[in-house]
C-alpha cells in the first residue's frame, strides 16, 4: 500500500506536457541535469569518432539541423551538428541540442528532404524529453517491482519465482515497449510537422521509410517485441498525418 501510494505521488508530482502533441508525461529531472548528462555523452561519442568538419556532406547536416531547430520549440538548447564517418545506418539528437548523423544514413537518406525527416525525428526526441521520461518509467517500474517483491515474499521459491518473472515480462511488454513505440510516433509525427515548418517536403517521409525497410531486407522483430513502430505502420502514420503537415508548408512556405 505503501508503495502504490508512493507511486501515484511521484506520478502525480511529476507530470509535465510535452510540446507540440500536449501529451501528459513522467519527468522527474531538471532540463538543466538532463543537458549536462547529454553533454557527457556526446563528448564521450565525439571523442571515439571520427567526425567529418568539412565538405559537402558536413555543411549539409549543419544547414539542415539549423533550419529543422529554428522552426522547432525553443528549450534554450545550445545547438551543434557533427556528421560521424561510420557505415552505422543512424543518428541521435541528445537532450541539450547535441545531434550526430552517422555517414552510412546519408544514401538512405538520399537527399536534403529526406535527411530533414530523420534529423527532425531526432530532434524531436530531445525537444519531447522521451529520454528522460523513459529514466522516469523505469524508475516508477522497478519501485513496483520491489513492492511486488516484498508482497510475494513468504511463497516458495519456485512459485516468487514465476509470479516475479511473469511481472518482468509485462513490465516490458506491457509498459516499456509499448512507451517506446510511442515515443517513435510522437517524434515522428513532431518532425514531420518540423519538416514542413522548414519547408522541406514532408512528402519524402513514407518514402524514407520504404527506403529503410529495403535497407534492413525486412528483418527485425514483430512489432509488440520491438522497441520500434514497423516500417509498414509509421507510413501508414505519415500518411495520415499529411493533409495537415501539407497545409503548413503551404501556409509557411507558400509551397
Amino acid at each position: 500500500i505503501l508503495a502504490a501510494l508512493y507511486m501515484g505521488y511521484f506520478y502525480f508530482s511529476n507530470r509535465q506536457t510535452v510540446p507540440l502533441t500536449g501529451r501528459k508525461q513522467l519527468v522527474d529531472i531538471s532540463r538543466e541535469q538532463e543537458a549536462a548528462l547529454g553533454l557527457q555523452s556526446y563528448r564521450q561519442v565525439i571523442q571515439q569518432s571520427r567526425v567529418v568538419r568539412d565538405g559537402q556532406a558536413a555543411q549539409l547536416v549543419r544547414d539542415v539541423g539549423q533550419k529543422i531547430s529554428a522552426v522547432a520549440e525553443d528549450p534554450g538548447f545550445q545547438w551543434e551538428y557533427n556528421l560521424i564517418s561510420d557505415d552505422q545506418v543512424n543518428a541521435f539528437c541528445l537532450p541539450g541540442g547535441k545531434v550526430a548523423v552517422y555517414s552510412g544514413i546519408l544514401p538512405v537518406a538520399k537527399n536534403a528532404d529526406g535527411l530533414a525527416v530523420i534529423m527532425g525525428h531526432e530532434i524531436a526526441h530531445a525537444i519531447a524529453r522521451h529520454g528522460a521520461e523513459r529514466m522516469a518509467q523505469q524508475k516508477l517500474v522497478q519501485i513496483g517491482t520491489m513492492a511486488a517483491g516484498v508482497a510475494v515474499s513468504d511463497m516458495d521459491d519456485r512459485s516468487r519465482m514465476a509470479v516475479m518473472g511473469a511481472l518482468g515480462m509485462g513490465a516490458q511488454y506491457g509498459i516499456m515497449l509499448p512507451f517506446s513505440r510511442e515515443h517513435e510516433s510522437e517524434a515522428d509525427y513532431m518532425g514531420l510537422i518540423y519538416v514542413a515548418r522548414a519547408c522541406f517536403d514532408p512528402t519524402e517521409a513514407p518514402k524514407l521509410w520504404e527506403r529503410m525497410g529495403a535497407a534492413s531486407g525486412g528483418k527485425g522483430p514483430a512489432e509488440f517485441a520491438s522497441t520500434h513502430p514497423s516500417n509498414a505502420t509509421r507510413i501508414r502514420q505519415f500518411q495520415e498525418w499529411m493533409p495537415e503537415a501539407l497545409k503548413i508548408r503551404r501556409e509557411k512556405c507558400g509551397q
